[in-house]
This record gives C-alpha cells, sequence and structure tokens, in this order.
C-alpha cells in the first residue's frame, strides 16, 4: 500500500512540473505578443489623445500632455498609454509600420547634440534596431526600413534597418531640457517622419 501511495505522489508531482513547465513556456512565449499588441491596438485604435494613427505614421505625444500628464483631460476613448510610466524628460513619438506593401524611410532632422532614440521592436516584443544618439549619432538622416522578403536595393544616401517581420512597432524619444525647451523639443520631434520609400527617396 505504501508503494502504491508513493506512486501516485511521484505521478502527482511529475504531473505538476510539467505544467508549471508548460504554463511557463506559454506565459514567455504569450506576454510577449500581448505587450505588443497592446501598444498596437492603442496606437491604432484609439490614439494618444486626438484619435487613432494610421498605420506608418508617426505621432507626437501634446505638449499639454507631456507638461501635466496626470490631469490633461484626454478625449472619450483615448489610450491611457501617457499617463502610465511616465517619463518626465523625453517626448514620446509612436507609430506601426506594415512592411508588406514595400519598404518606409525614416527621416530625422539634425539633433544638434541632443539626446534622441528611435527603437523598432517585432511582434515578439523584440527590440531589433534603434536609431539615435547613442547608436547613429545627432546628425540628420535618412534610413530604409525594409521587411523579411524585400530584395531591392538601398537607394545613396540613405541605411539600411531590415525588420525580421512586416509588423513593426516604432517608438521614439527626444530629450527635453525643461519647460522652456518643450516648444523647441516638440518642434523636432515632429520632423522625426515616416513615409513610403518612392515618397522620401531622394537622399538627404
Amino acid at each position: 500500500m505504501m508503494r502504491m501511495k508513493h506512486k501516485h505522489l511521484i505521478t502527482f508531482g511529475s504531473v505538476m512540473i510539467v505544467a508549471w513547465a508548460l504554463g511557463t513556456f506559454l506565459f514567455a512565449y504569450f506576454w510577449p505578443h500581448f505587450v505588443y499588441n497592446h501598444f498596437k491596438k492603442a496606437i491604432l485604435d484609439q490614439g494618444f489623445g486626438s484619435g487613432p494613427v494610421p498605420i506608418n505614421t508617426l505621432y507626437v505625444e501634446p505638449q499639454a500632455v507631456f507638461a501635466d500628464p496626470l490631469h490633461t483631460v484626454l478625449p472619450p476613448g483615448s489610450s491611457n498609454l501617457l499617463t502610465v510610466g511616465v517619463n518626465h524628460d523625453t517626448l514620446l513619438v509612436g507609430g506601426c509600420l506594415d512592411l508588406s506593401t514595400g519598404p518606409q524611410v525614416l527621416d530625422v532632422p539634425g539633433f544638434s547634440g541632443r539626446y534622441y532614440s528611435v527603437q523598432f521592436s517585432d511582434p515578439f516584443d523584440v527590440v531589433f534596431a534603434y536609431v539615435g544618439t547613442r547608436t547613429t549619432g545627432t546628425q540628420a538622416g535618412k534610413y530604409i526600413i525594409t521587411g523579411p522578403d524585400w530584395k531591392g536595393a538601398v537607394p545613396p544616401g540613405m541605411r539600411r534597418i531590415s525588420s525580421p517581420s512586416n509588423s513593426v512597432l516604432v517608438l521614439g524619444r527626444v530629450l527635453v531640457y525643461g519647460d522652456n525647451d518643450l516648444s523647441t523639443a516638440h518642434d523636432l520631434a515632429q520632423q522625426i517622419e515616416i513615409m513610403p520609400l518612392r515618397t522620401g527617396q531622394a537622399g538627404p
């Protein structure tokens, strides 16, 4: 009888270990998808306060929301992304890309030493590329973002960013030195643009 009891305990323990391992694997696999889709839905369906953001478009956080994110009244149905995990010194730029119809071109202005970054994430919430102060410098530039199946030639004057997926989440940040600098920083952030390859084909 004791042997049978121990056998059942061993079997139960084995099942629990397998269930725990499977649950951990599924959580680790699906959690990044959940995070990515949460941001994507917020950007495309609700926007950051002034309506939906179209695909292949970048949107800059409004100055009023940056200045007072907890008390600025957002329109009904707006995303709460700007009031969660508030960043007090960088303006947020956000958008989603669909590269299935062809490459997009990221156009950034000269930042004259000011910190900025533009990060690119795939549907697994893996950051696969950065453009910005710490990686490419603060000079003006154009970057062609291509999907996994694109076979074309990179136009002169551009640098290529190869995406592992046709679906890309773009999050940018621009440093704000202080209250008096907010307008200048916002103007620079608005100059970070995404456009189809043909529109942005000319070099810098």
